[in-house]
C-alpha cells in the first residue's frame, strides 16, 4: 500500500479523533455536559483557552488533509 495514504489517512483519523474529544472539552467549559470543573483546581479560562486552541487546531489538520488533493510524493 502506498505509505503517502496511509499517512494521509493516519492523520484525518487522528485530526477527527481530536476534534472530537476537544470538543466534549469545550462542551464541558460551556455547561452544555453536566461535569462540573470547579473542583479540578484550575481556572476556568484556562480549561476553555486549551479547549478552544486543541478543537481549532484539529480542525485546521483535519481541513487540510481532506482537501489535499496531492497525494504524491
Amino acid at each position: 500500500m502506498n505509505s503517502q495514504l496511509n499517512k494521509r489517512t493516519i492523520l484525518i483519523i487522528m485530526g477527527a479523533t481530536d476534534a472530537l474529544l476537544s470538543g466534549i472539552v469545550l462542551l464541558i467549559y460551556f455547561g452544555l455536559l453536566p461535569i462540573d470543573i470547579s473542583n479540578w483546581g484550575i481556572p476556568r479560562w484556562i480549561i476553555g483557552l486549551v479547549g478552544g486552541i486543541w478543537f481549532l487546531a484539529s480542525i485546521a489538520v483535519l481541513v487540510y488533509q481532506v482537501t489535499k488533493t496531492d497525494i504524491s510524493g
